[in-house]
C-alpha cells in the first residue's frame, strides 16, 4: 500500500514538473524564493496595524515568528526521521527529474518546510484580518497554494511533501491564531 502510494506520488510529481517550460521558469522562480513574499507580508503588517494597533501588532508579530520556527523545525524533525529523499537526490530519477535551480537543497524534502510556513502565515493573516478585509483569506491562500506548487515545479519536492506542508502549515497556523486570541485576551488587548 505505501510503495504504490509512494510510486503513485512520483508519477504524479514527474508529470506535473515535467509541464514546466523556460518561459514559466523565471516567473515560479522568483515565487519560490522566499524573499519575494517580504513585500506581501509588509503589507499585512502595516494592515494589521492598521486594525489592531502597536500591542496587538506586535504580539501578533511575536507569534508569527514562533509560529515559522514551529513548522520550520517540525519540517526538519520529520525530514531527517523519515529520510525521503528529494526528488532530485533521487539516484532512480536520475535524468526526470526538471531541476529548474542550479541546486537542489538539503538531502532529504519530507516535508515542505516552504509550503508549511506559506500556509501557516496565510491561514493565520486570513483569520486575523477577515473582518477588515472580505478576501483577504483567498488571496493569500492563493499566494501560498503558487508558493507550494512552485517547489514541485522547480524539481525539488514530491506533491505528497507539499500537500503535507499544506496540511500541517495551516493546522499551526489556525492553532497559532487561536493561541494569540487566548493570550490578547488575556493580556486584554
Amino acid at each position: 500500500m505505501l510503495e504504490e502510494l509512494i510510486q503513485y506520488d512520483t508519477n504524479f510529481f514527474l508529470y506535473l514538473n515535467n509541464l514546466g517550460t523556460s518561459t514559466w521558469d523565471g516567473f515560479w522562480m522568483f515565487v519560490t524564493n522566499k524573499k519575494s513574499s517580504i513585500p506581501l507580508y509588509a503589507v499585512l503588517l502595516f494592515f494589521t496595524y492598521k486594525q489592531v494597533g502597536l500591542k496587538k501588532t506586535f504580539l501578533i508579530l511575536v507569534s508569527v515568528g514562533i509560529l515559522i520556527g514551529a513548522t520550520d523545525q517540525l519540517a526538519n524533525f520529520f525530514k531527517y526521521g523519515i529520510a525521503r529523499l528529494r526528488p532530485c537526490h533521487n539516484p532512480d530519477l536520475d535524468g526526470l527529474v526538471r531541476l529548474v535551480k542550479s541546486s537542489c537543497g538539503g538531502k532529504y524534502g519530507y516535508f515542505s518546510a516552504h509550503a508549511a510556513n506559506s500556509f501557516a502565515v496565510a491561514v493565520f493573516f486570513g483569520n486575523v484580518l477577515k473582518d477588515k478585509f472580505k478576501y483577504i483569506k483567498v488571496l493569500l491562500l492563493t499566494w501560498a497554494a503558487f508558493v507550494a506548487y512552485s517547489r514541485i515545479y522547480i524539481g525539488v519536492h514530491y506533491t505528497l511533501d507539499v500537500a503535507t506542508g499544506i496540511v500541517i502549515g495551516s493546522f499551526l497556523g489556525f492553532v497559532f491564531y487561536k493561541l494569540m486570541q487566548l493570550m490578547a485576551a488575556k493580556l486584554k488587548l
